[in-house]
């Protein structure tokens, strides 16, 4: 499914002198179809720089990315605007991920009603709203809810929820339960498992906790100042 080979960032600073910093380099790797490849290091050593280059929220300085047979690396803005449905990714905070001025519902309507979800009547969505809640575990009372009324684990559902709408097929999940409680984190992650096997989702899932990583990976990657220093069974590890 995912295919990255030698891909390099390098972010510039200063006004006058350019100086640059290498965040990643010549990363390599691949993630089969409907696997989970756990990618590990301390914070800083580049993890989430190549979760969002394999979206091209980040373009890459060097190398390339093949998703599902296709060069991605240099598809202009509406070609990727077109694959985008098919990759997603949930970030680290659930609440800056959501619309603060809409409702649950509405949030979660919304791929569909851009059309991300398919074409659908207003009554279809409607369903489709009320399907999804059902699927990641929300009460439908919170649909009629703004983000600041419900928890953080309760937002991340919602992300997940929205996620799904677009029925995708390859998912960045970045460190998705860093910024919960202690107590929810589990439950998360246990719903991030269910779904990934329900929809047979192929998925990157970026941590710097080896036993989080450990649980929910097929292979892992070790990242350490911008490159992978090993790359192992989850068994094994």
């Amino acid at each position: 499914m995912i295919e990255v080979y030698d891909l390099q960032k390098h972010f510039a600073s200063g006004f006058i002198k350019k100086k640059y910093k290498s965040a990643v380099q010549s990363v390599s790797f691949s993630i089969e179809k409907g696997e989970t490849l756990g990618l590990v290091g301390e914070s800083g050593c580049g993890k989430t720089t190549v979760g969002r280059m394999l979206l091209r929220l980040i373009e890459p300085t060097a190398g390339r990315i093949v998703f599902d047979g296709l060069d991605i690396t240099s598809l202009k803005h509406a070609e990727m605007r077109k694959l985008r449905p098919r990759m997603q990714m949930i970030f680290q905070d659930p609440e800056s991920s959501l619309n603060p001025r809409m409702k649950i519902g509405e949030s979660i309507a919304e791929p569909f009603r851009l059309g991300l979800g398919g074409r659908c009547s207003r009554s279809e969505i409607r369903n489709q709203v009320q399907e999804l809640v059902d699927i990641v575990g929300l009460n439908r009372e919170h649909v009629n809810r703004y983000p600041y009324q419900l928890s953080g684990g309760q937002n991340q559902r919602v992300v997940l929820a929205r996620i799904l709408a677009i029925n995708p097929e390859f998912i960045v999940a970045d460190e998705p339960t860093a910024a919960l409680d202690v107590s929810v984190q589990a439950q998360i992650l246990r719903l991030i498992m269910d779904l990934k096997s329900e929809f047979g989702l192929t998925m990157l899932f970026i941590s710097h906790d080896m036993e989080v990583v450990r649980h929910m990976s097929d292979r892992i990657a070790v990242m350490d100042k911008g490159r992978i220093v090993e790359i192992k069974s989850s068994k094994d590890s």
